[in-house]
């Protein structure tokens, strides 16, 4: 928000609707006395209007207060609390109105009980701290909410897309291969592509690509990319440009976020991308053809990554935006995983649930996420295959104490830039099983998992990693409170 102009708006509507309160007058009174219509009264006072000096004067007078007072930015000590959550950076933080959010109302809110509801900001903002929650942390997690608000669908962008092949002659039935990628982006916004290896720049090796703009604008990509890699790049950057997205991260990964319409801007472009390599008509008859076999082929994903040029997160991420919207499967996860090869840590880098929250998911960060997970297994496999092609795995989890049952479906690409496997998850219903003809080959394994190993009840599980210590404290905690209650009972009810 335009903080200066925003926030003395909303403290003088602020303090107009609390002096109006507390002297008991209504908004139709105060416009009859000051002969200010009812409407735009409501508008001063939700801070969406900034009257003129002798209207606020006219308010004054009619509620026996000094123009001075008024105008003043000063708060009351009922009011105080949300003076500093408005001078604070937290509301200009928040991206409301990709939710839907009106300021205005968020702060009429505040201000109905402003002492218990900053305190329960603060205390918010302290929790955040005490488990070193950054700013950019808060920026992913609102982006996957915003994902999971659209079911990971935006018509907009796939519009955008089919326009995109339109305008520059593509077929829409072949995927835009690199040198055609190339063209569009030097003919259409004059930028240059180059691999790079950054020998002169090591500390950029990390990174997948670093954007340098300027009269001659030049996209870098790493040369240890996959050719998938280097498509998808490309195809993301066509997304900056076609859509004007200026306010943008310049390399990948992530250096430094600024700003929570930066981390949409890179989702929109990264969107954009997919829609543009994996055609949406196209993929919706290749699912359907591939939910119809009678048998779990995995064969199929191979061929689909091969025809669509994609690489493994790519295909499976650009499937959970179809999914709900073409085949009404909305009860899905996405999950993408690293493991540091020589150690038994697995990060869970990436998440993605619609329809709520399904385990597993990235809040249990200094727990043991459960070996039998298919996305974790694959790793093994990863391990006896250095240099080979792709791996798919597929598995049905049964959660144990939990009714939920996934298939879940994982990708894995061995290299090495990096270990890592991405999956996707859909609960067995009755759509699923009606849609799914392969579900119950019994080449698909059947296990039971859990989240984590500190919270499973399965003392004999072969994979454990990390013994029951979170179960056992909830335990312990359940039998305290039930030798509590039963101290506390009268003696005539033992």
């Amino acid at each position: 928000m335009k903080l200066q102009e925003d926030i003395i708006r909303l403290i003088l509507g602020l303090k107009i609707k609390q002096l109006r309160i507390e002297k008991g007058i209504s908004l139709t009174d105060l416009a009859a006395a000051t002969e200010i219509s009812v409407s735009y009264l409501n508008e001063i006072e939700k801070g969406k209007k900034h009257p003129k000096p002798s209207k606020i004067a006219t308010i004054a007078d009619a509620l026996g207060v000094t123009y001075d007072s008024l105008v003043s930015l000063q708060l009351s000590k009922r009011l105080q609390p949300v003076g500093e959550l408005l001078h604070s950076n937290i509301l200009s933080e928040l991206p409301l109105e990709h939710f839907g959010l009106d300021l205005s109302r968020l702060i009429d809110i505040f201000a109905t009980a402003p002492a218990k509801l900053s305190a329960f900001i603060k205390t918010l903002l302290e929790i955040s701290r005490a488990f070193d929650l950054r700013v950019e942390q808060f920026y992913f997690s609102a982006l996957r909410s915003y994902q999971e608000l659209h079911e990971n669908y935006f018509e907009d962008i796939e519009s955008e897309a089919e326009t995109f092949l339109v305008t520059h002659g593509l077929d829409p039935e072949f995927t835009p291969t690199l040198p055609q990628l190339t063209d569009l982006l030097r003919n259409g916004y004059g930028i240059e592509t180059e691999l790079a290896t950054f020998e002169d720049q090591p500390a950029l090796k990390p990174l997948r690509t670093v954007f340098i703009p300027g009269t001659s604008p030049k996209l870098l990509l790493n040369a240890a990319l996959t050719e998938q890699q280097q498509a998808f790049a490309m195809a993301r950057e066509l997304g900056f440009q076609h859509l004007k997205l200026e306010l943008r991260p310049y390399t990948s990964t992530w250096v430094k976020v600024t700003s929570f319409e930066e981390v949409l801007n890179n989702f929109r472009a990264s969107y954009f991308a997919g829609a543009l390599l994996l055609n949406r008509d196209r993929l919706v008859q290749d699912l359907q053809h591939f939910f119809a076999l009678p048998t779990w082929q995995p064969e199929f994903l191979l061929q689909l990554m091969d025809t669509y040029k994609a690489s493994p997160e790519t295909l499976l991420h650009r499937i959970t935006s179809l999914l709900p919207r073409f085949f009404n499967i909305k009860q899905l996860f996405f999950l993408r995983f690293n493991h540091q090869p020589g150690t038994q840590h697995y990060s869970l880098t990436k998440e993605l649930h619609l329809a709520g929250l399904h385990n597993p998911h990235a809040s249990l960060l200094s727990e043991h996420y459960c070996r039998r997970w298919i996305s974790l297994t694959l790793f093994e496999v990863m391990a006896n295959l250095p240099n080979g092609g792709p791996i798919v795995g597929a598995q049905r989890s049964n959660y144990i104490n939990s009714d939920n049952e996934y298939l879940v479906i994982a990708l894995a690409h061995p290299s090495e830039r990096a270990s890592e496997t991405v999956s996707i998850g859909l609960l067995l219903n009755e759509n699923l099983r009606r849609k799914v003809k392969f579900l119950q080959d019994p080449a698909i394994l059947h296990r039971m998992v859990n989240e984590t190993c500190e919270r499973c009840p399965a003392l004999d599980c072969l994979e454990r990693a990390a013994p029951p210590v979170i179960l056992q404290k909830q335990q312990w905690q359940q039998q305290v409170n039930e030798v509590l209650q039963q101290l506390q009972k009268p003696a005539t009810q033992v």
